[in-house]
């Protein structure tokens, strides 16, 4: 069986073999996603070419996500962002957009969005480099939270983007934030994403926690029409064994959500 939900892997010297990639979609891989915070356009062409080979003998398109790195500033192994910028959209973005556009990516992601004219601007600089690709607002910021529904109304879907959301809003308050972003936008009939750290500990174990499967199954619960894996995929030790584990997770959360509303009827 496959889920409803779909799972997005980040790609990485992790992922970056035929064979790994295979063995992630083979275990329900539905998207792609390409990190732009790292490297120059040159060095995601490889990583392109993959996925157009995995998905012609597999059959099915892969679709591919360029998530732009917005004015990110990073700072030894984390990272901040320059909290002065008048708009999210950089000379980095517009670059990496048409790049973007040229290789025929999917979705463009934009980061630290805080008003619906963040949006707007990642949509103009598309349609300016020939591309009609739908945008997908992550929402990091406090800021953002405070224009969220019009920039779910701007965007065409929306992502919790956990990691950078946690450094601005208080950790205890994450899981009731996440749950008001989902309510909102499926209000709106926008697709949400929840994303960071979901099964972070199989960066490096076989296994994931408890917390870890509670996370994602509540996740789907919520109503989340995607999950995300970052680091887990890109570097971890194993990318086949953790998307093989979330499939699992989201079609038991799937087969009690059936169950929930045949139960209340």
């Amino acid at each position: 069986m496959n889920s409803k939900a779909q799972i997005v892997a980040t790609l990485g010297p992790g992922s970056s073999t035929k064979e790994v990639l295979l063995g992630m979609c083979n275990h329900q891989m539905d998207v792609a996603r390409l990190n732009f915070s790292w490297g120059d356009t040159a060095s995601f062409i490889p990583y392109i070419r993959l996925i157009r080979e995995v998905e012609s003998e597999i059959g099915r398109h892969i679709p591919i996500i360029g998530d732009l790195s917005g004015p990110r500033i990073q700072e030894g192994q984390g990272h901040t962002y320059d909290k002065s910028i008048a708009s999210s959209i950089t000379d980095r973005d517009r670059e990496f957009i048409r790049f973007g556009v040229e290789q025929n990516l999917d979705y463009f992601a934009a980061s630290f969005v805080g008003s619906a004219q963040d949006v707007r601007a990642c949509k103009d600089v598309i349609a300016a480099s020939g591309g009609k690709q739908p945008v997908i607002a992550k929402i990091e910021r406090a800021f953002a939270l405070e224009n969220l529904d019009e920039i779910i109304a701007a965007a065409d879907a929306v992502m919790v983007a956990r990691g950078d959301l946690g450094s601005e809003v208080l950790l205890e308050r994450i899981p009731f934030v996440q749950a008001d972003i989902i309510t909102r936008s499926k209000r709106a009939g926008k697709p949400v994403i929840t994303a960071t750290q979901m099964m972070l500990t199989m960066k490096e174990n076989p296994v994931p926690t408890r917390a870890e499967v509670t996370d994602v199954a509540n996740a789907i619960l919520q109503g989340s029409d995607a999950v995300m894996l970052s680091d887990e995929t890109t570097v971890g030790k194993y990318p086949i064994e953790t998307v093989a584990m979330m499939e699992k997770i989201v079609l038991e959360a799937e087969k009690h959500m059936k169950s929930l509303s045949i139960n209340s009827l």
